[in-house]
Order: structure tokens, then C-alpha cells, then sequence
């Protein structure tokens, strides 16, 4: 099992430091924002504390008073602006505050003059009186500065936090990792198990305890198996075979005793298979040479004649002598007598089509069966390989073909069976997926 590449740790803790660096910019803006707001309504407010003593000494005197503050001027025509406050403001006469050239400033406040004399204008020009442009750019360092050390900061706790919460996690699935069909340790449990992490690991502990239980009562099955059906099934076909060549018997007797060695051919065969789908093995083996097909074939054919008996079906092979499989000999015996068992078994008159197509690159075939005359209904198409599902007076358990599909699944091997104008077409790769046949 790889190991993920972006493990819960490294992500908690980018989540911590990337909330921390969002608040602490947040922060910044809002105190920004703050000191510039705050600055401008100190401004604002000095302007209409002295339009105010204008206003008064306007009406006492008849005219506009020079404001006490230096850097205040009152303007009765907007033409008397200075050039860059005149410019910006035809543009945009409903603003109160404007920025000038060469670091200038101002800050404007319409004076109401009463009728029928027109109005005025106070401006500022703060420039000089400006308390946070001159120390912007230290607080902005120190802003600066300050989200780097909760940064740092927030990076410890997340690391800490990471190391109490998601060690554990980490240390569960590098053990769950290393976990094979070959090799079930026993998970060690953390030191408290009434939290998530510890649940999960008592479950997961529990679930390998019950897979190691199964696979040994598996095995256990296996080898009991093996004595306790293989002898039996082996002396039932023996005593047949000679029992058929005894003079004198009857041909109902004859056919009674050819009924039984054929049950008991086919539950040797299952039993194989089933013996062979029971062995554990993270990759199934392959056999060391190839297999010639076509007398494997031929043997297949010989021993699922007996399902021929008193029909009229011609076998038209077409396998050439030099198609080799890379799969082991006994699996592709047990996949041929399924699958031919079963073309066999439900023909009853017509050919039975056996030949390998090669594929456009000519570097993979495949093994083709057709039986003509007894097409597979679309229903049980669908639902054929499982287990006992079977097509109505069919005298088999409904076992081989979900025997065959686990087999294909096992060693990596297409299958695909079809209908086609009333035939039924079986098509079986000689090689898993990524070999080829030679």
C-alpha cells in the first residue's frame, strides 16, 4: 500500500496556519481602516468647528474672515482652486475628500453663505498634518511581523494538536497498510480505545481476528476435503468403470451405471475447482511453460463425450496445433469442461462450434464455443454467473459458470457470453489481461 501524499497532519496543520495568516490579515485591514477613518474624522471635524466661527463672523462682519488654522483657505470661487483639487473636483464635486499631486491632501466643506451672496469653500490641506502616511509603512511591517509570529504560532499548536490526534490515525493506517491476504497481524490497540480513533482500530482488530478465523477454517475445509470427498468420488467412478464391463448386464442397468459415472466425473471436477477457488493467494500462480490447447482439448472433449450419447450433434474444432496458454494447466482444463461440459449438456441436435480468433494486433486470442438451436434467454443472461442460477431442465446445481466467472476474475481472464440468432456464444481469453498467447 502506498503511503498517501498528503498525510492528515501536514493538512491540519496548513489549516491552522492558513486560519491564523487570514485573521491576522483581517485584523490588519480592520486596524487600517480604523487609523485612516479615525484620521479623517478628525479633519472633518476641525472643518466644521471653523466653518462654523466663519459662518458667525459672516454675519457679523459681512465677509469671509481668514480661517485660524494655516493650513485652512477659504475659496469663493471654485476657478481659485488649486490646480489639482480644481481639476478632480468638476469631475467629482459630491466628494469631501481629494488626493493631490505630489503628496498633497485636502479635505473640502461647502460654506452656506445666506442669499443672495454665493457660497464658499473651505479647504485643508493636511498633507503636513497627516498622522498615518508618515507611519504606514512601519505599521505595516509591524503588522507584518506580528501575522508571522501567530503564523509560527498557530504552526506549534497545530503540530501539537497533530501529534495527540492524528498520530494515532497515522500509526493505524500504516499497520493497515502493511496488512496482506499472506500476513493478517494483530493490530496492538491504542492506549484508549472509547475515542473515534480507538473504535476504529477495535473494529478493525476484530475484523482481521474474524478474516484470520475464516481463512483458517478455509484451509482446515480444504485438506479435509480433499480425503474426505476426492477417495470416495475416485472408488464411486472406479467400481462404475468395472461394473460396466460385467457380462451379462441389463441395458437399464448399463444406463444406470453411465448416469452414475458421469455425477460422479462431474463432482470430481467441482470438487477441483472448488479446491482451487479455496486456496488463498494474493496472486494466483501461472504455469511455467505453456500449454499446448489442443490436446488439452481433446481430453476435455473425451471425458464430457458421455453428455453426447444419443443426440445428433457434429463438433466442428477448428484449434490449430501450435495455440499455447500461459494459464496453468488445471485451470484451463476446469474452465474447457465447464464450458464445453455445458454446450454439451444443452444441444440437442445441431453443431457445436469450437475455434480460437485472434485479435486485430494478433498478439491475444481467444478460445470461441457456439451451440446452435438453444439460445440463452436475456433474464438469465444477465444472472447466469451466480450461483445457482440455471436455465429451467437443466439437470446441473447451477454452479459452473459462477465457478468459471470467479475463476476468470481470479486470474485476470475475459469472458463474455452472448446470444446470437438463437445460438449461444461463449468467448474465453487464454491469457489474463496484459499476456498474451503464444
Amino acid at each position: 500500500m502506498k503511503r498517501p501524499r498528503r498525510r492528515m497532519r501536514n493538512r491540519l496543520m496548513i489549516a491552522f496556519g492558513g486560519f491564523a495568516v487570514l485573521v491576522a490579515g483581517v485584523f490588519g485591514l480592520y486596524a487600517m481602516v480604523f487609523m485612516y477613518a479615525t484620521e479623517d474624522a478628525f479633519f472633518d471635524a476641525a472643518l466644521r468647528q471653523e466653518a462654523a466661527a466663519l459662518m458667525r463672523a459672516r454675519q457679523q462682519h459681512g465677509r469671509w474672515e481668514t480661517p485660524r488654522s494655516p493650513y485652512m483657505k477659504v475659496y469663493t470661487d471654485v476657478a481659485q482652486f488649486p490646480d489639482d483639487l480644481r481639476s478632480t473636483y468638476q469631475d467629482e464635486p459630491w466628494r469631501h475628500e481629494y488626493a493631490g499631486r505630489d503628496g498633497r491632501h485636502y479635505h473640502l466643506r461647502t460654506l452656506q453663505a445666506p442669499a443672495p451672496a454665493a457660497n464658499a469653500w473651505l479647504v485643508a490641506e493636511v498633507s503636513q498634518q497627516l498622522v498615518v502616511r508618515p507611519m504606514r509603512d512601519r505599521i505595516l511591517q509591524l503588522l507584518a511581523w506580528s501575522a508571522a509570529a501567530v503564523f509560527a504560532l498557530a504552526l506549534l499548536i497545530a503540530y501539537w494538536l497533530a501529534r495527540r490526534t492524528a498520530a494515532p490515525l497515522a500509526r493505524l493506517a500504516a499497520q493497515v497498510g502493511s496488512i496482506t491476504p499472506q500476513h493478517l497481524p494483530a493490530l496492538p490497540l491504542p492506549e484508549r480505545v472509547d475515542d473515534e480513533v480507538g473504535m476504529v482500530a477495535q473494529g478493525v482488530a476484530e475484523l482481521i481476528e474474524r478474516i484470520r478465523t475464516f481463512i483458517e477454517r478455509e484451509q482446515e475445509f480444504t485438506r479435509d476435503a480433499s480425503h474426505e470427498l476426492r477417495t470416495p468420488l475416485a472408488v464411486i467412478a472406479s467400481t462404475s468403470e468395472r461394473l460396466l464391463d460385467e457380462p451379462g448386464l441389463s441395458p437399464a442397468g448399463r444406463q444406470h451405471l453411465m448416469h452414475l459415472r458421469q455425477s460422479a466425473s462431474q463432482l470430481e471436477q467441482t470438487v477441483a475447482t472448488l479446491l482451487s477457488l479455496a486456496r488463498e493467494s494474493q496472486e494466483p500462480a501461472h504455469a511455467g511453460d505453456p500449454v499446448a490447447v489442443l490436446p488439452l482439448l481433446e481430453r476435455v472433449i473425451l471425458d464430457q463425450a458421455v453428455l453426447l450419447e444419443g443426440k445428433e450433434i457434429e463438433l466442428d474444432i477448428q484449434v490449430p496445433p501450435d495455440i499455447r496458454s500461459v494459464l496453468p494447466e488445471p485451470v484451463l482444463h476446469i474452465l474447457l469442461s465447464n464450458l464445453i461440459g455445458n454446450a454439451f449438456a444443452h444441444t440437442e441436435a445441431g453443431v457445436v462450434r469450437i475455434w480460437i480468433e485472434h485479435a486485430q494486433s494478433q498478439d491475444r486470442a481467444s478460445f470461441n464455443i457456439v451451440n446452435s438451436g438453444h439460445a440463452i434467454e436475456p433474464d438469465l443472461l444477465a444472472t447466469l454467473h451466480r450461483p445457482f442460477q440455471r436455465r429451467e431442465g437443466s439437470a446441473g446445481l447451477g454452479l459452473g459458470l459462477a465457478i468459471v466467472r470467479r475463476l476468470c476474475e481470479r486470474y485476470r481472464i475475459g469472458l463474455r457470453i452472448q446470444t446470437e440468432d438463437g445460438d449461444t456464444r461463449v468467448e474465453l481469453g487464454l491469457a489474463p489481461q496484459g499476456d498474451h498467447v503464444t
